[in-house]
């Protein structure tokens, strides 16, 4: 089962830009060396950097600060998520996708309210890992349809009524305008398609979410998803 859409128009190799720095996170030597030939095919993407563990892993990312780390959840000494949201935490951190064999919804959650900003199976097909690689490298978000499915069967548990409050509250403090691209970046909606639905331009819309981001002390949009989801405002 792949966690990811089709590759939008942004994941297309650029030549005109430098290759994007990747990193990968596994405790498995296979794995790591399957994921280097499946990047050495690809000119517009580089393994700078790789690691075992989570621990690792964030010596790693701080010595290296690859563009994107791609991120196995269950490892020895320090896991994947533990490691994602203390790589997260600095200013400037990569990007990070999860990658794993996992698929529980726990895993989905804790990921990306870790800072991460995809989620993907290992039997994602090599050309859908590359293209969100890329998509993130751009400064996009991996929110597909199956992961949305999640977050609302998410908010529907019994225990989501003080959650929804916190949510609600902490969007109280927002603009309607931007009340209004935090819930279009919810749907999964690109900046693209927001600025087409506000009748803005996509440099306005990207102002809105830098906003969001930092009204909101938020790493990425997924994050913004997921308060928007904590909210119930879809």
């Amino acid at each position: 089962m792949a966690e990811v859409s089709g590759a939008p128009p942004t994941a297309a190799p650029d030549p005109g830009r430098r290759p994007i720095r990747l990193a990968v996170v596994d405790d498995d030597p296979l794995v790591r060396a399957g994921l280097r030939i499946l990047v050495g095919g690809s000119p517009d993407i580089e393994v700078v950097a790789e690691a075992a563990d989570g621990a690792q892993a964030v010596s790693m990312a701080h010595a290296h600060w690859p563009d994107v780390i791609l991120m196995d959840v269950r490892m020895p000494r320090l896991d994947g998520l533990v490691a994602t949201r203390r790589i997260r935490s600095r200013p400037g951190a990569p990007e990070i996708i999860v990658l794993t064999t996992f698929d529980a919804d726990e895993y989905v959650l804790d990921a990306l309210r870790g800072g991460a900003c995809g989620f993907l199976l290992k039997d994602t097909p090599p050309r859908e890992i590359l293209a969100a690689v890329r998509t993130v490298a751009a400064g996009a978000a991996i929110l597909s349809p199956a992961v949305v499915r999640r977050l609302i069967d998410h908010v529907a548990d019994p225990v989501a009524g003080s959650r929804r409050a916190r949510a609600r509250e902490r969007l109280a403090a927002l603009t309607d305008r931007e009340r209004d691209v935090a819930v279009l970046v919810g749907q999964g909606r690109s900046n693209a398609e927001i600025a087409a639905g506000l009748r803005v331009s996509v440099p306005t819309v990207k102002g809105h979410v830098s906003r969001l981001l930092a009204k909101l002390g938020l790493n990425n949009r997924v994050q913004i998803a997921l308060l928007v989801h904590d909210a119930e405002l879809l």
